[in-house]
């Protein structure tokens, strides 16, 4: 009886364990975004900067900044979405204020636009 009683323990402890699940994440923001720039220290030197966004399905991702090829900054972040407005934190950088975007997928390009109609990234 002590057999039968263990055993029946062990399935429904491990039905028990197998029953939560991890809810999947599949919003759109989910990927790798970028921007680009170029501008001129002087009449000779030219500086291409790059940003780039990598969103990922647990609300968090890493944030890069390269400057002529090279990484200057790197940190994670952290992302959420309320009512189509996405949030960008960056505990990383002290100097970077909060990112407020909302998506704009009406051109063959979808893109993160802040509040005053400016272009943050575009979808890679």
């Amino acid at each position: 009886m002590k057999k039968l009683f263990s055993f029946i323990a062990i399935v429904g402890i491990i039905l028990a364990s197998n029953c939560s699940r991890i809810p999947e994440n599949d919003d759109p923001v989910i990927g790798i975004w970028s921007s680009a720039s170029i501008s001129t220290d002087s009449e000779t030197a030219k500086v291409s900067t790059q940003y780039e966004w990598i969103f990922n399905d647990a609300y968090l991702g890493r944030y890069h900044v390269k400057e002529n090829g090279n990484i200057t900054v790197t940190t994670d972040f952290s992302w959420s979405e309320d009512g189509g407005v996405y949030t960008i934190c960056y505990p990383g950088l002290d100097d970077k204020s909060d990112d407020e975007v909302t998506m704009d997928a009406s051109t063959d390009q979808a893109s993160l636009v802040d509040a005053n109609g400016n272009i943050l990234a575009i979808r890679e």
